[in-house]
């Protein structure tokens, strides 16, 4: 297999190896991967450059190698390397050996992440999965997000309506509060990767991705971004991490149901 960037890419793709980066470095931690290209970028990661990263069937096993996503070969048997049932995955998130990868419906500035409600708490215009385990997880261990429509009804103005998951907001610590166990890494969206370097734990563009401009984040973002000098572009796939996403961990293509229309990963390619 190659390790020539390729030509012939999707969007979901592009942010599938985009995702993969996060767990880059992160050794024997559990990694949760919410969506497709995170779930799917999770075992890239396992099979590429962090073997030691621990990835789960989604049920209640640890695998060595991922199932292949959707319906399966005939025969094809799980690779079983541990039991992983529900009161031993909060051991897991507890002693913070774990880098999960979710997807709120609304980010600030700081990284708060809200996943319960829009508009007021006390009457809100929708009601939405509730906190789960958003508060304990975003001070217990590391957390990523991934947002596939990068947009202002996401990435808003002021506080999140609801903060369900902490982030780095100064506000929010004050008499004494420390925000020693809020490990914020990455944001992956439809148009660039982002991180919390910005000034006081900000927000910033690190990379865009292939035909898009810092303008264009800007201007789909609710509040200032710091990185308007980022020049790099986010790398496309190679030759073999397409063949494993395509051949051996999505091979239904289940990855292509992440953007409507399953764009171009260089927009720039459809014209």
């Amino acid at each position: 297999m190659s390790d020539q960037a390729a030509t012939d890419y999707t969007l979901a793709e592009l942010c599938t190896v985009a995702c993969a980066e996060v767990w880059r470095d992160n050794g024997e931690l559990q990694a949760s991967g919410f969506g497709f290209p995170p779930r799917i970028g999770a075992c890239l990661a396992k099979y590429t450059f962090n073997p030691e990263l621990q990835i789960t069937d989604g049920e209640a096993f640890f695998v060595s190698e991922t199932a292949p996503l959707g319906k399966r070969p005939p025969g094809y048997q799980v690779k079983y390397s541990g039991y992983a049932p529900y009161a031993r995955t909060f051991d897991i998130v507890y002693t913070g050996k774990r880098h999960a990868m979710t997807g709120p419906v609304q980010i600030d500035r700081y990284g708060q992440s809200n996943l319960c409600a829009i508009g007021d708490p006390k009457k809100p215009k929708a009601a939405l999965q509730g906190m789960r385990g958003f508060p304990g997880n975003t001070v217990n261990h590391i957390n990523s997000m991934f947002v596939p429509v990068h947009g202002k009804r996401v990435f808003v103005e002021g506080e999140v309506d609801v903060v369900s998951g902490a982030g780095y907001n100064p506000a929010r610590f004050t008499d004494g509060r420390k925000m020693d166990y809020v490990d914020l890494r990455f944001i992956v969206t439809n148009l660039c990767v982002m991180d919390f370097g910005g000034p006081n734990r900000q927000m910033r563009v690190v990379s865009l991705h292939p035909g898009v401009t810092f303008d264009h984040v800007q201007a789909e973002t609710g509040f200032p971004l710091a990185g308007a000098d980022c020049t790099k572009v986010t790398p496309p796939p190679t030759e073999a991490q397409l063949k494993l996403i395509r051949d051996v961990i999505d091979p239904s293509n289940l990855r292509a149901t992440t953007f409507k229309d399953n764009p171009p990963g260089d927009p720039r390619k459809a014209q």
